[in-house]
C-alpha cells in the first residue's frame, strides 16, 4: 500500500514538473497598447491663453492651463453646495451605477471561476458501490454462480497543461473584460455627474427665461390695455390692437413650452439621483448660485488616451480581441491532458479504508488536430474581430479629440458671445432708463416705455441663455477631459466591498 502511494505521488510530481517545463509557451501575439496620439494641440489654429470677459455675473474670464489635471470631484468647482449635496446622494443611490458596479464583480468573478479550473489541477473524490453477478461459465469454467458487492472509493487528478497557452490566453480576454468593465462603471460615473451638473444648470436657466418670459407678457399686456383704450377713444385702428393681441398671445404660449422643459428637468433630476419623480425635494436651483472657473484644465492629446474611461474601454476590447485570437491560434496545437486516479477496493465497506486493495492509474493524452477546417476559420475570425477591435479604438480616440476640440472652440464663442450680449443689455439698459427719464418729463408716451421694457428683457433672455451655456461648457471640458480618475477608482473598490454576495 505505501509502496502504491509513493508511485502515485511520484507521478504525479513529475507531471507537476512537465507542467511547468512545458507550460511556459503561449502562441499569439503579445498585446502591446496601442501608440499615443502623434498631435500636440486639439485644433487647427492654437486657442487663445484664455477668454474674453464681460461685465456681468458668469462673465469671468477663463484661462486654459495646458497639460493641467482635472479634480476628481470637479463639480465642485461650479461653487454650488446643493450640487455637491445631489451629486454625493446620486453616487449612492444611482441605479445606473448599481448596475454597473455588479458587472463589474460579475466579470471578476468568472475570471476568478475560470482561473481556478485551468490554472490549478482539478482533485475529485469519488466512492461507489455495485451489486454484480459472475457465472464460471463465461470463462469456460464449471460451478455456480457467484452474487457479491464490490465498493471502490478513491481520489483522482486532472490537469491540462496548456501546451500552447490557449488557457492563460483565455484568462489573459477575461482580464481584460474586467479592466473594460471598470471603464465603463468609470464612465457611467462621469456620465452620470455630468448630465446632473447639466440638467441642474438647464433648469435655473428655464426658471429665469421663465421669469422674463412672464415679465415681457406683462408689459405687453398692459400695452394691449392702452391700446384698446386708445381704439375706444377713436385714437387708434383696431388693427393695432390685434397686431398687439397676437404678439402677447404669442408670449403667452411660449411660457408653457418653458414650463414644461422645466418640469421635464426636475423630473430627469429625481431619477438621476436615485428618486421618483413624485417624490419633490430636490432643490430649486439658479443661476446665482453656480461660479465660473477660473482655470480649466486641458490634458494633452498625448494623455488623453490614458484618462478617458470610453478610449481605456476601447483598449481593454483590442486586448481581449487580441488574446482571443491566441486563444485561436493555440487551438491549432496539440492538447496534453494529464489524469492520476488512486483509490481502494473491497467487497465490504468497512474493508474499504483498511484491507482493501489499493489501485492506481495514471493516463496522458496527447491530442492533435489533423484535419479540422473549422480551426483555421474560427483563427481568421478571430483575426478579423481583432482587427474591428482596432478600428474602433482608432475611431473612438478620433471621435475624442473631436470632443475636446469642439468643447473649447465652444467655450472661446461663449465667451465672445456673452461679451457682446453684455455690451447690448447694458445698451438695452440704457435705453430704458433714458425712455423712462422721457416719460417722466413727458417726452415720451407710456407705450414707447412699453417697448423699451420689452426689448430690455428679450435682451436679458439672451443674456440667461449664454450665462448658462458658459457653466454647461466648462462642465462639458471637464467630462471631456476624463473627469478626474481618483474617485471613480474609490467607486470601484467600493463595489467589491459593498453589497458583496457569496
Amino acid at each position: 500500500m505505501r509502496t502504491n502511494k509513493s508511485s502515485i505521488h511520484g507521478c504525479m510530481a513529475t507531471g507537476l514538473i512537465l507542467a511547468v517545463l512545458l507550460g511556459g509557451c503561449t502562441v499569439g501575439p503579445d498585446f502591446n497598447r496601442p501608440a499615443s496620439p502623434d498631435v500636440t494641440s486639439y485644433t487647427p489654429e492654437p486657442l487663445p491663453g484664455q477668454t474674453v470677459s464681460a461685465p456681468v455675473p458668469l462673465g469671468r474670464s477663463q484661462r486654459f492651463v495646458q497639460g493641467g489635471r482635472v479634480k476628481p470631484q470637479w463639480w465642485r468647482e461650479l461653487g454650488s453646495p446643493r450640487l455637491d449635496a445631489l451629486i454625493d446622494e446620486a453616487l449612492l443611490k444611482s441605479p445606473t451605477l448599481a448596475e454597473s458596479r455588479a458587472t463589474l464583480r460579475r466579470a471578476q468573478e468568472l475570471y476568478a471561476a475560470q482561473s481556478g479550473s485551468t490554472l490549478y489541477p482539478r482533485v475529485d473524490a469519488n466512492i461507489n458501490g455495485q451489486r454484480q453477478r459472475f457465472s464460471p461459465s463465461t470463462s469456460g469454467q464449471e460451478g455456480d454462480a457467484t452474487e457479491f458487492s464490490l465498493y471502490n472509493a478513491g481520489v483522482g487528478v486532472r490537469y491540462n497543461l496548456d501546451l500552447a497557452g490557449g488557457n492563460r490566453r483565455a484568462l489573459e480576454a477575461l482580464a481584460a473584460n474586467i479592466d473594460y468593465q471598470r471603464y465603463q462603471l468609470e464612465g457611467a460615473r462621469l456620465t452620470l455627474t455630468a448630465n446632473i451638473v447639466t440638467t441642474a444648470i438647464t433648469r435655473a436657466s428655464l426658471a429665469a427665461r421663465i421669469e422674463a418670459t412672464e415679465a415681457i407678457l406683462h408689459s405687453q399686456e398692459d400695452q394691449l390695455g392702452l391700446t384698446r383704450e386708445r381704439v375706444r377713444l377713436g385714437q387708434a385702428a383696431p388693427d393695432d390692437e390685434l397686431a398687439l393681441l397676437t404678439l402677447a398671445e404669442q408670449t403667452r404660449a411660449t411660457i408653457p413650452l418653458l414650463r414644461n422643459q422645466l418640469q421635464q428637468t426636475e423630473h430627469l433630476l429625481a431619477v438621476l439621483a436615485g428618486r421618483a419623480p413624485g417624490t419633490g425635494g430636490l432643490p430649486s436651483f439658479s443661476l446665482e448660485e453656480f461660479s465660473l472657473p477660473a482655470i480649466l484644465p486641458v490634458v494633452v492629446p498625448s494623455e488623453l488616451v490614458r484618462a478617458r474611461p470610453d478610449i481605456q474601454a476601447a483598449e481593454a476590447v483590442l486586448h481581449a480581441a487580441n488574446a482571443e485570437y491566441g486563444v485561436a491560434v493555440a487551438n491549432l496545437y496539440p492538447q496534453l491532458n494529464l489524469s492520476a486516479n488512486l483509490g481502494s477496493q473491497a467487497l465490504t465497506t468497512g474493508a474499504l479504508f483498511g484491507s482493501g486493495s489499493a489501485v492506481w492509474s495514471l493516463v496522458g493524452q496527447l491530442t492533435q488536430p489533423l484535419f479540422d477546417p473549422g480551426l483555421p476559420a474560427k483563427k481568421r475570425a478571430a483575426l478579423a474581430a481583432f482587427e474591428a477591435a482596432a478600428a474602433n479604438y482608432q475611431n473612438v480616440v478620433l471621435e475624442s479629440l473631436r470632443n475636446v476640440a469642439d468643447v473649447l472652440r465652444a467655450l472661446d464663442n461663449d465667451a465672445q458671445r456673452l461679451t457682446a450680449l453684455a455690451a447690448a443689455d447694458a445698451a438695452a439698459r440704457a435705453s430704458l432708463e433714458s425712455m423712462q427719464r422721457r416719460y417722466a418729463l413727458g417726452a415720451a408716451g407710456y407705450i414707447e416705455l412699453l417697448v423699451a421694457e420689452q426689448q430690455s428683457q428679450q435682451t436679458r433672455i439672451d443674456l440667461i441663455e449664454a450665462r448658462s451655456r458658459r457653466l454647461i461648457n466648462s462642465a462639458a471640458l471637464y467630462q471631456a477631459m476624463g473627469g478626474g480618475r481618483s474617485s471613480a477608482g474609490e467607486d470601484v473598490a467600493m463595489s467589491s466591498s459593498v453589497d458583496k454576495r457569496q
